[in-house]
């Protein structure tokens, strides 16, 4: 994956899930951890990874969290109402529903996803704007870089 500026991220996400919160469950109050969890549910209250490193946040399709966001990593098919924080990675599925700003470095988004609050780039260099390539008739972004 690559961020705005064209580099790839440094930090990979983490492929399993320590914790599931399941689809009757409702937590009310915050949730911090480390590793791998996946929400089938609804969470009253803040999410926070411990750990900035790899730490994984999955969001299934009928699941919901109302309270801020702030993961390393965000795999959404469900509802957000909060800003969301993602000091690497954030993947909208079609069906993802975000109402809150987002900070992410890397985004990747489906059509049918919806965001209703203010998108950051958030590069690791301090100073460093993400730059756009514009799309070919064909699709696929033009390679602008001037050559060596």
């Amino acid at each position: 994956m690559r961020d705005g500026a064209g580099k790839t991220g440094s930090a990979t996400k983490c492929n399993t899930i320590d914790t599931l919160i399941g689809l009757k469950t409702e937590v009310v109050g915050n949730l911090m951890f480390a590793g791998g969890v996946r929400i089938d549910g609804v969470v009253n209250g803040d999410i926070t990874a411990h750990d900035h490193g790899n730490s994984t946040l999955v969001v299934s399709e009928r699941a919901q969290i109302n309270g801020n966001v702030s993961v390393p990593h965000v795999i959404l098919t469900g509802k957000i109402h909060g800003n969301v924080c993602c000091s690497q990675c954030i993947e909208l599925h079609s069906s993802a529903e975000i109402v809150g700003d987002v900070h992410y470095r890397v985004i990747e988004m489906a059509q049918g996803a919806t965001i209703n609050g203010n998108l950051a780039c958030e590069l690791q260099e301090k100073g460093q704007i993400a730059e756009l390539k514009p799309v070919a008739a064909t699709g696929v972004a033009e390679d602008r870089t001037p050559p060596i």
